[in-house]
């Protein structure tokens, strides 16, 4: 007996050993402080051009909340959705969800100029910019603050191709919502949350045209009509629609709106149509705290999908494009 301890001791320390060494060869992991000593402006440099460009178009808030989504769904936050196009860059900015749609980039560019100046030199990735301009976008327009976990790098690659296949459709049932979310290792209190993201900008009449002349059974028949007056059967492909009805206040509408079968895209409604997130939506429609907290929770969560730490990646000098050295 005595030996059988003596040997299952020595096999347990050699395990502690190898996960130990494990631990210490592994990726770095993110910190709220990775700013603090070698750049300490950084981040009230984001937080005052993101307040700067939110006050002169509330709706770049939103933009910029998307853009942080829509880079996080496709191989991780890393930035890959600022690249531009180029012999070796297949841009994501030519998916179809982003393609005349995604907006924004030229505050990102603007911001990462502005760090890169006060920082003395490019250490602020544009992963992280993109984090945090998410973060202080939010904040801007009347919603929950959270501490964000810094030291992305950025990618060095992109692919239009997995952003096709990843960024989830306004055309989705709940179901494949919900396998869209898990794919990302995210379930669905973080579908329901993040889907919150859009109590804030609008969306083009082409992304719900079917569902206020076609969705006939889920939704207000009123605010069908109301639609229907700035979004006509042919044409009016780009006009714009409020996602709820404070396109530019963080609040509980969105999901009121989905109570009372108001939602403007046809995934959104999924997410209250007699489903398992149903008891999700009616807690936030009246509890705005409880869907903050969430959200907040979620976007940190979000956040850490797969990013490049440590010597992994770049530090670009220009968020649309690698650099070649």
């Amino acid at each position: 007996m005595a030996s059988y301890f003596s040997k299952f001791g020595l096999y347990a320390l050699l395990v502690l050993s190898v996960v130990s060494l494990a631990s210490s060869s592994a990726t770095p992991l993110l910190s709220s402080t990775y700013y603090s000593k070698i750049c300490p402006k950084a981040l009230p440099t984001i937080k005052q051009l993101i307040e700067a460009a939110v006050y002169k178009e509330p709706r770049m808030g939103a933009s910029l909340l998307r853009l942080h989504f829509h880079d996080c769904f496709v191989n991780g936050c890393d930035a890959s959705l600022l690249l531009d196009s180029s012999s070796t860059i297949d841009s994501e900015k030519n998916a179809l969800a982003n393609l005349n749609s995604a907006r924004g980039f030229e505050v990102i560019d603007q911001i990462k100029a502005a760090v890169d100046k006060v920082c003395g030199r490019p250490v602020v990735s544009c992963a992280d910019i993109l984090t945090l301009a998410a973060r202080d976008s939010v904040v801007a327009l009347g919603g929950p603050t959270w501490t964000v976990p810094l030291g992305r790098r950025d990618s060095t690659t992109a692919s239009k191709t997995q952003a096709n296949k990843d960024i989830p459709s306004p055309f989705m049932d709940l179901a494949a919502l919900i396998k869209n979310f898990k794919n990302q290792g995210l379930n669905e209190k973080d579908l329901v949350a993040l889907s919150g993201g859009h109590t804030l900008g609008f969306a083009k009449c082409l992304l719900f045209k079917d569902r206020i002349y076609n969705d006939t059974k889920t939704i207000d028949p009123m605010f069908a009509k109301q639609r229907r007056l700035t979004c006509p059967k042919t044409g009016g492909d780009t006009n714009l629609a409020p996602l709820d009805p404070t396109p530019a206040h963080f609040d509980s509408a969105f999901f009121t709106g989905l109570t009372q079968k108001k939602g403007l895209l046809h995934s959104d409604q999924q997410l209250f149509l007699g489903g398992s997130t149903d008891g999700l939506v009616r807690t936030y429609s009246y509890d705005v705290k409880a869907f903050s907290a969430d959200f907040s929770k979620s976007m940190i969560k979000m956040g850490n999908i797969k990013p490049l730490t440590g010597k992994q990646g770049q530090i670009r000098t220009n968020c649309r494009k690698v650099n070649y050295y």
